[in-house]
């Protein structure tokens, strides 16, 4: 009979060591998708920056070949641009908030566990930390084009660069946003890059016929 009470609590034993083991892998797999949710944001915050940025630049290249003009369109892209990813990103956040909210208000008050309901709510998404980080990632993507047109007085040259500039940081956002999605590298860059050539070249061109036009 000893010998059997033993087998059985080794066997429970082994049991909740398993699922101890269980629950912490699948607390590291939801805490690690959760940061390459984050990372995944901020790359496509930062390629939003980028391209915006670059091709309000090229845009307002096209009608003129001022330096400051052009750096001056692209810094206040960048401003715009970033402010508008944290006001929307603060509010799209806070809303979600306030649903979760009350979801597990409403199940709080079903199970009667308030305990849950406080322990739960810390792990809730920050809408400030949210909105800091679109504004932040957006700026550092926009700071891309504003650099490279920065040092260049050649307006013909000015323009190339920042094509290049441009080309050459999509393909960075395009490898990090394929690896953080687990897609395919080459075609998920080919997609990026041609979007974003396709922005600028739509900017440039309608804002080419538009100057010419009006003026």
């Amino acid at each position: 009979m000893d010998a059997v009470n033993d087998v059985v609590k080794v066997s429970l034993e082994g049991y909740e060591a398993e699922s101890v083991v269980a629950d912490a892998v699948n607390e590291e797999e939801v805490d690690l998708s959760r940061r390459a949710q984050w990372l995944r944001a901020a790359v496509l915050g930062a390629n939003d920056g980028l391209v915006s940025t670059a091709s309000l630049m090229m845009g307002i290249g096209a009608v003129k070949d001022d330096a400051k003009a052009m750096l001056l369109s692209g810094f206040a892209g960048l401003v715009a641009g970033a402010c508008s990813m944290a006001i929307g990103e603060f509010v799209s956040v806070y809303s979600q908030v306030d649903i979760e909210v009350a979801v597990r208000k409403r199940r709080e008050k079903q199970r009667a566990a308030a305990t849950m309901e406080e322990e739960q709510l810390g792990k809730l998404p920050s809408p400030v930390q949210a909105a800091a980080a679109s504004a932040l990632a957006f700026s550092v993507g926009a700071v891309v084009p504003l650099l490279a047109a920065g040092f260049i007085g050649s307006y013909r040259l000015r323009l190339e660069v920042v094509v290049a500039a441009a080309s050459a940081a999509l393909v960075v956002f395009g490898c990090a946003g394929a690896a953080l999605g687990r897609a395919p590298k080459v075609r998920s860059c080919a997609r990026v890059v041609v979007g974003g050539w396709a922005a600028m070249a739509v900017t440039f061109g309608l804002m080419r016929f538009v100057g010419a036009k009006a003026l």
